[in-house]
């Protein structure tokens, strides 16, 4: 390795090196030895590949000092031959030994990184798949993915590059001190004087270009954030509306010309440091030939000695220089596995007991007895870093939910309306536990759903949120989400049942057309109506849909109806609504305000109790009969067509 690179490698350090540097834990320090321990043998032989590997690179140098006094000696006429090629094959022999031990540590310790990436990544993935549904309203999906691959990459270097580094420079290090101090323990003296020229100057230019990484990457995302704004359709539009495209322009340059200017600056910085390096290493070599040579013309000192000298000086640099880099790097590998560990600590919410049972077969009820909830602190399902702010939010704890109680028997539909905000949609959540009740208890088929196993209550309930989420997949892939093994006449039912048939058979690629991030290539119809044929696929025996139909124009609710008429048949039902005028069929219609069940009964029943649920379809009726006015004044009911719609 030589002094420039040598010099690179510190400069590196300090440039990458964390702003701070937390304390060493013991705790970590022991997860990570439990990492460890799963690879063992290989990190064993792996340690021993690199302390030969140290071996052989000293041994190079030695040899080649011996050829050359085997040489001197030989024109004075005391060595043979035969002495010169030996050393020459010995030295062969070392070189390609030491590319051997190169491969084969260089495999070690890629296989141990990626096991070490494999198991990070696999941690941290199966465990966000156990935190509640609160835990993802909270955090940024970039920071989490962050912890899932720069953090998981960070900590691996731990293992594959730094605990190697340590070793084999440790022993490097102490085999070149011993040999050069035997050859000429002046020299030695003087050599590691010269090494703060190496490490100084590194330290401070390092320190420099972080700073000036830092705010070309600050300016870097500002100049991003504004192109991602600016460039989508509805930054776009607004821009031009409003008039401002030269002052946009304007903003963009200023930062554009900042970042030329931290790059010329960067390269000077660069330049400027290896040129300096440069001297330093012709200032080393020149100490070397020119003090050793002076000692060999003496005869203290043999001329095989002073080219050994030359050549292990560098070998006394780069570990020199590596170990007083190896805080840093070491340092830096904590901070990813206390940043991993940090989310691996996050408790789930919501876990399936050791006794699970299984959901009683046959049709099930829905059963609410006496059920309290508040929704979790940001401490209990959150972090700071991962919701990118400086204190998490203190709020949180305040009950929304009071005493609910109702049953929806087999094959019954219970519908629930009521003011936004009330608590209809907490409700639905408890029923597939994406949260759990704080008081009372929510049953299916009789029994509590915190007894039930996940896989038995994820089999027997199906769930339809307004969003109707899809994956940038294909039509096929959604649909086999929810029951993989299904057949493609399967398919092609669930789609007949949710009246899409015709569509996707229209489709170029039918089945396997990609509907888009989110789903967008779909209208909100067809998107509703796909989710709805999924749930239709996983042929769940309790089914609730959520606002299925709230954001959906007259046309596509009609042929979402008939799907959902598809969906509920036969089947215990938890309707939430927006429009009255889906759940007017309803076995039971609950009004649900401030978290409590206000009033409950058939359609005609609260119409005839000229309650809250009267008040609420008289003002979605009188709203539509004053929209098919052309703009006549509303009269007589006109008052309650004033209040805003629930």
């Amino acid at each position: 390795m030589s002094m420039e690179t040598t010099a690179w490698m510190a400069l590196n350090q300090a440039r990458h090196a964390p702003q701070e540097q937390p304390p060493l834990s013991r705790a970590t320090l022991r997860r990570i030895a439990g990492f460890a321990r799963r690879h063992r043998r290989r990190l064993v032989f792996f340690l021993l590949l690199s302390t030969v590997s140290a071996l052989l690179a000293v041994a190079t140098p030695v040899l080649a000092g011996r050829v050359v006094d085997t040489i001197t000696g030989g024109a004075a006429g005391g060595a043979s031959d035969g002495a010169v090629v030996r050393l020459a094959v010995l030295i062969a022999v070392i070189a390609v030994a030491e590319a051997a031990v190169g491969l084969l540590t260089r495999w070690l310790s890629a296989r141990i990184g990626e096991e070490v990436i494999l198991d990070l990544r696999t941690a941290v993935f199966d465990h966000v798949q156990r935190m509640p549904v609160a835990f993802f309203t909270r955090t940024r999906t970039g920071a989490l993915v962050s912890r899932l691959n720069n953090d998981v990459i960070g900590a691996q270097r731990a293992f594959s590059s730094t605990l190697s580094n340590v070793v084999a420079n440790t022993v490097t290090l102490l085999l070149t001190l011993v040999v050069m101090v035997r050859l000429s323990w002046e020299i030695t003296l003087l050599a590691l004087v010269l090494l703060p020229l190496f490490l100084l100057p590194a330290r401070r230019m390092g320190s420099r270009l972080a700073r000036l990484s830092r705010e070309a990457a600050e300016h870097n995302a500002a100049m991003g954030n504004q192109m991602t704004e600016r460039f989508s359709a509805p930054g776009a539009t607004l821009v031009k509306l409003f008039g401002r495209p030269g002052e946009e322009s304007k903003e963009f340059a200023v930062r554009a010309r900042r970042v030329r200017d931290i790059g010329v600056r960067t390269a000077m910085v660069q330049h400027v440091f290896f040129t300096a390096l440069t001297a330093v290493s012709a200032l080393a070599l020149a100490l070397v030939y020119g003090l050793g040579g002076w000692f060999a013309l003496r005869g203290s000192l043999d001329a095989g000695s002073v080219v050994a000298l030359a050549l292990l000086i560098t070998r006394l640099y780069a570990p020199l220089t590596a170990l007083a880099g190896a805080r840093v790097e070491v340092m830096g590998a904590l901070v990813s596995f206390q940043r991993v560990f940090e989310v691996l600590d996050l408790r789930p919410l919501i876990e399936e007991r050791e006794d699970a049972r299984e959901v009683p077969d046959g049709p099930v009820s829905v059963e609410f007895d006496r059920v309290d909830f508040a929704y979790p602190s940001a401490e209990k399902v959150s972090l700071a870093s991962l919701e990118e702010v400086a204190v998490l939010d203190t709020r949180g704890g305040e009950q929304v939910l009071h005493g609910v109680s109702f049953r929806a028997e087999p094959g019954q539909m219970v519908a629930l309306v009521g003011s936004s905000g009330a608590g209809k949609s907490t409700i639905a959540q408890l029923v597939p536990r994406l949260y759990d009740a704080d008081g009372g208890a929510v049953r299916i088929g009789g029994v509590d759903v915190r007894e039930l196993s996940f896989a038995s209550l994820r089999a027997t309930l199906g769930m339809v949120t307004q969003d109707g989420h899809l994956f940038h997949d294909s039509i096929r892939a959604n649909l086999l989400f929810a029951r993989p093994g299904a057949s493609e006449d399967e398919l092609w039912d669930v789609l007949r049942r949710a009246r899409l048939d015709g569509l996707i058979a229209s489709l170029p690629d039918g089945l396997d057309t990609v509907v888009g991030e989110r789903g967008y290539r779909l209208s909100g119809g067809e998107r509703q109506r796909l989710t709805i044929a999924r749930l239709l696929l996983a042929r769940p025996r309790v089914v609730i849909l959520d606002e299925a139909t709230a954001h959906l124009d007259s046309t596509s609710e009609a042929a979402v109806q008939e799907a959902l008429a598809e969906a509920l048949h036969g089947r215990t039902s938890v309707v939430i609504a927006h429009r009255l005028s889906t759940v007017r069929a309803a076995d039971r219609i609950l009004v649900v305000e401030d978290g409590r069940i206000v009033e409950s009964g058939t359609h005609d029943e609260l119409l005839a109790a000229g309650g809250r649920y009267r008040e609420l379809y008289r003002t979605q009726f009188d709203q539509g009969s004053a929209g098919a006015a052309a703009a006549t004044p509303a009269t007589g009911t006109g008052a309650a067509a004033a209040t805003p719609a629930a």
